[in-house]
């Protein structure tokens, strides 16, 4: 009896699925704020951006852009100095990241913040595990609209004295449950699990 795959090879399967390793600083602060993140290698790029949103307690009020080599994927935008590509219909495993070590994440082009992105390794999917999430960090993200990282060093250092004028702004500004210290992996992950659903 003739096979009906006789003569077509093996039947290929496909590879299963992988998940990220991912180690997220912020480029440039000192104490250093980073964060590391597991992520399936199928997720659309704009998912991505809105995780790194949850994770430095941003709120997505600015343009951003992925810049891997030469390539500019985030919020579209096409002028004579700068092309960004639309980041919503590439996925990660579109990437080629397995040929790549590093790639940045850039927001809020006028403070400019930089995170910084390496692929520490790949793993099998865990099975009941959700993803993405977080698996350990140091230090809340810098506040969003602070003014970039001059001026968010700037706050730390007025923050260490309440008592002065600037102190007190900049803790009125902030609001008492900001700790700069603080790296809450709970409560991003709980945020990360409404992303998800």
């Amino acid at each position: 009896m003739i096979s009906l795959q006789e003569g077509q090879g093996a039947v290929k399967r496909k590879a299963p699925e992988r998940v990220l390793v991912l180690r997220l600083d912020v480029a440039g602060t000192k104490p250093r704020i980073w964060r590391r993140l597991q992520v399936r290698e199928t997720m659309w790029l704009s998912r991505l951006h809105d995780t790194i949103q949850i994770l430095f307690d941003w709120f997505d009020y600015q343009t951003h852009a992925f810049v891997i080599d030469d390539l500019r994927l985030g919020n579209p935008l096409k002028r004579e100095d700068v092309t960004i590509e639309d980041d919503r219909d590439v996925t990660l495993s579109d990437l080629d990241l397995e040929n790549r070590a590093r790639f940045h994440y850039d927001y809020h082009f006028g403070e400019g913040w930089r995170i910084d992105i390496k692929i520490e390794k790949w793993e099998a999917v865990q099975k009941g595990r959700f993803y993405p999430q977080c698996t350990a960090g140091e230090r809340a993200g810098p506040p969003e609209d602070c003014g970039g990282l001059e001026a968010f060093h700037d706050m730390l250092a007025c923050l260490q004295e309440p008592e002065s004028e600037l102190g007190r702004e900049w803790r009125e500004w902030l609001g008492p449950d900001y700790t700069p210290e603080r790296c809450d992996l709970e409560q991003i992950n709980k945020a990360l699990r409404k992303l998800t659903k």
